[in-house]
């Protein structure tokens, strides 16, 4: 599922030497090093050239796409297949490695095939299980267009947090800290009254979604209410919300993962939300390609 620096020039027609500068500039998403060599996700999209001139200027081609998507719909039954397969099992691989699970891609894929890993902790197991069981959780709440409430968000984490059945889809009631945060996460006592302020305001926003997102992810994990599984659980918030927009879900890589921390950091030493607004609209705007790329053929 990798492509070589060659493959990639040759796909899309520029030199290796500028595959090489896009790979360490960041700029082709789940590209990373191994030893000398890069290793770039075969279903990578091409960069465009030179930077976008500004935020608004991404956002818009988002929304440019996201209308072509339109007309393509609906979408036939073969045609979601395609588009969904793979993901599933990256998007579960992906979001619990950031959290520290140990299972690689292929064992992921094994274990949500029912297979059991030796030498993997059953709590890695558990992980994967419960986040595609949240997943599918979240296409339910979608096909049903359901509002995003405290409740939903509790239901969502009560699949999440299999490992640790005593507090699934419960705030946590106890203080914790997040070693290397730049913030402290709410008091207990805070939490609710918290999540409920956040969730009033990320309904009543006009911003645009990705924005929205970005605001709404990020004060959710400074509130972290919950013991464990916050990381996972915010992403498919993400995603919920996405896709009830219309929008393909993304998969925040692993091999990324360094961006997305800056990000988290940027926004509580700075409140500067542009790091994570921009990270969510670039993967948007490559699922976007991706999608339009696959029904077009």
């Amino acid at each position: 599922m990798f492509m070589t620096v060659k493959q990639a020039a040759e796909k899309w027609r520029i030199s290796d030497r500028r595959i090489r500068v896009l790979c360490s500039e960041g700029k082709i998403l789940g590209a990373y090093q191994e030893g000398r060599a890069w290793k770039i996700p075969s279903d990578a999209v091409k960069p465009a050239d030179g930077r976008y001139k500004s935020k608004a200027s991404l956002l818009s081609q988002i929304d440019r796409k996201k209308a072509e998507l339109d007309k393509k719909r609906p979408l036939t039954e073969g045609e979601v297949q395609r588009l969904s397969e793979e993901f599933i099992i990256e998007y579960t691989y992906n979001s619990n490695a950031i959290e520290g699970n140990t299972l690689t891609l292929k064992e992921t894929d094994l274990v949500l095939k029912g297979l059991t890993i030796a030498r993997k902790p059953l709590k890695d197991h558990l992980e994967a299980v419960g986040h595609k069981e949240a997943f599918d959780f979240v296409l339910t709440l979608v096909k049903d267009n359901v509002s995003m409430s405290e409740s939903i968000i509790k239901q969502i984490h009560y699949f999440v947090l299999a490992d640790k059945k005593e507090d699934r889809g419960v705030y946590r009631r106890v203080p914790v800290y997040i070693f290397g945060a730049q913030y402290k996460p709410a008091q207990p006592y805070l939490i609710e009254n918290k999540m409920q302020q956040l969730l009033e305001s990320f309904l009543a926003s006009k911003e645009h979604i990705i924005t929205k997102l970005a605001r709404f992810h990020l004060e959710f994990e400074r509130i972290h209410p919950f013991i464990d599984g916050n990381g996972r659980t915010g992403r498919l918030l993400i995603n919920l919300e996405l896709m009830k927009a219309g929008f393909p879900p993304i998969d925040i890589k692993f091999t990324d993962r360094t961006a997305y921390y800056k990000a988290f950091d940027e926004y509580q030493s700075k409140q500067n939300l542009s790091a994570m607004e921009t990270l969510f609209a670039t993967y948007v705007n490559a699922r976007l390609d991706w999608y339009l790329k696959i029904l077009a053929e």
